[in-house]
């Protein structure tokens, strides 16, 4: 069979956080016992407004959604200031994230990024035939300004920047997005405010006002907690998001994924209290984290996950998942998902206090038993 790339046919598409159906199945361990870190979703659940108005659409799935998400992308403008015309709609923003490079790009085309970075990102570019070009971190996994600036040079057509940073869960600070949009010329420079919420700031929607090379994007998978869902926009110039709606499947989101959406943008309660409740644990558990020996807590989070890096040389991140695992908590191995860390590195999501605790209680197991420090 003919195949165009034949990546596609090479490794695993993606690697999701394991459910909790799996772990109870695998380790014998009740469901309402496991604590799920590795998929950063919401510890709260689904906006109740947002589950009001997916029932109240059930009587219209026989009908299809206008095409363009008109609804919605208008709810959208409205709520930030822009016109609805500077929207687009997506099945999560990792939809979008597909379409840009579609479009902005063509074959061989380099596509920059910190590495590490969001798969999906590289996964996208590669599956297209455009060739990733990676920025490494710092020795504590900060950003190289300069370095991102002077890789620049070669052209890149897209660059992705994470704000927060996944999976350092690093703030950027806004002079650094500015920077990279002033340098980065014709390049459509692409701002991922997926955690944007749980950093208790605006963050820079605001810059797409500035910047004619920007498009933020932000989703409905994590604040809103509708993950299930599959919702995520972004906002940029009305020449940008054109070339976009011409590309985009016509009716790529439904009737129920339009009215939940919409509905969630009002339920800022339920925004708020899932803010607090994962700012409240991300200062708990950071604060039980600088006790122990083997594990220390990368940077100063900001978003509903941190990075725990592996200190003990006797440890890697492939045998402290499964540690984790048969204690029934759920966390991220980064070797199997980001560029650039190999094996001494987990992303935790932020949860319950009662999943933070279950947390605790295993990594201390696992901090008691290790091996000795080098």
């Amino acid at each position: 069979m003919f195949v165009s790339n034949p990546l596609l046919l090479s490794r695993e598409a993606y690697v999701p956080g394991l459910s909790k159906e799996y772990v109870s199945k695998t380790y014998g361990i009740p469901i309402g016992e496991i604590a799920k870190l590795g998929s950063a979703e919401n510890p709260l659940g689904p906006s109740l407004k947002a589950c009001q108005a997916i029932q109240a659409a059930m009587p219209r799935l026989e009908v299809y959604p206008e095409w363009t998400s008109r609804v919605l992308r208008e709810r959208i403008a409205e709520e930030y200031g822009f016109d609805s015309g500077q929207v687009i709609c997506g099945a999560g923003e990792t939809e979008i994230i597909s379409w840009i490079i579609r479009v902005f790009s063509a074959p061989g085309d380099r596509v920059q990024m910190y590495a590490p970075a969001f798969p999906m990102y590289h996964i996208a570019a590669e599956n297209e035939g455009r060739a990733p070009r990676f920025v490494g971190m710092g020795d504590e996994l900060e950003f190289r300004l300069e370095d991102f600036l002077e890789q620049l040079a070669e052209r890149p057509r897209i660059v992705f920047l994470t704000n927060p940073h996944s999976p350092t869960s690093r703030l950027l600070p806004e002079e650094h997005i500015r920077r990279v949009c002033e340098a980065a010329g014709d390049a459509l420079v692409v701002l991922d405010e997926a955690y944007i919420h749980f950093t208790q700031t605006e963050g820079a929607l605001h810059l797409v006002r500035e910047y004619p090379n920007l498009i933020a994007l932000r989703t409905f998978s994590k604040a809103f907690g509708l993950g299930g869902l599959r919702v995520g926009f972004g906002v940029a110039t009305r020449e940008v998001i054109a070339p976009l709606l011409q590309l985009k499947p016509t009716w790529n989101l439904g009737q129920l994924q339009l009215a939940g959406a919409s509905a969630a943008l009002d339920d800022k309660a339920h925004v708020s209290r899932t803010v607090a409740e994962v700012a409240a644990n991300r200062a708990y558990v950071v604060d039980k984290l600088t006790s122990m020996n083997r594990f220390r807590v990368i940077g100063d989070p900001r978003a509903n996950f941190l990075l725990l890096r592996i200190e003990d040389p006797s440890l890697d991140s492939k045998r402290a998942f499964l540690e984790l695992l048969k204690q029934g908590v759920i966390v991220k191995d980064c070797s199997l998902s980001f560029v650039g860390l190999g094996d001494r590195h987990l992303r935790i999501d932020i949860g319950l206090r009662k999943d933070m605790d279950r947390l605790i209680r295993a990594l201390s197991a696992i901090d008691t038993t290790a091996g000795p420090r080098s």
